[in-house]
């Protein structure tokens, strides 16, 4: 017997899909993670130094394999909007905890995640994320200490 899958939560606007996407990162929950994606079959998703998948199988398939290896322990650090009636696209400074042999390390992603309003509410059509230098953390660095 099949089971009915329950409707997706909608949800009020890009910043909480964002909040939901990274929240499932960090757990490791694909189900969560899934939620926040369109169902059209166009969406896309390039991870850092990745090609570019194509579709939510393809994405599902990407994100398994990654939560194969343990959570994503990633926190979005500066993100600058454009919001639009139907669409928003962010761009996120991401900071990205990851093991070394000298113990646990900051690493940097630039991404883009891009958003647009349906039936269902908010939803992710594209993430694609690309590797940060040290030059986008000195940048938040030196904003926290800039005095306005």
């Amino acid at each position: 017997m099949s089971r009915v899958k329950p409707p997706p939560v909608v949800l009020g606007n890009p910043d909480e899909i964002e909040s939901q996407f990274y929240e499932a990162l960090q757990r490791g929950d694909i189900e969560k993670l899934m939620s926040v994606w369109s169902d059209d079959d166009d969406i896309a998703c390039v991870h850092p130094g990745g090609p570019r998948l194509i579709g939510p199988e393809a994405i599902r398939a990407s994100f398994e394999s990654i939560f194969g290896n343990g959570v994503v322990n990633v926190q979005p650090e500066k993100v600058r909007r454009v919001l639009g009636h139907s669409s928003a696209v962010h761009s996120v400074l991401e900071r990205v905890e990851v093991m070394s042999p000298d113990g646990p390390q900051s690493a940097w992603v630039i991404a883009t995640n891009v958003y647009v309003k349906g039936a269902q509410g908010w939803r992710m059509v594209v993430h694609h994320a690309s590797p940060g230098t040290s030059q986008e953390h000195q940048e938040i660095i030196e904003m926290a200490s800039t005095l306005h």
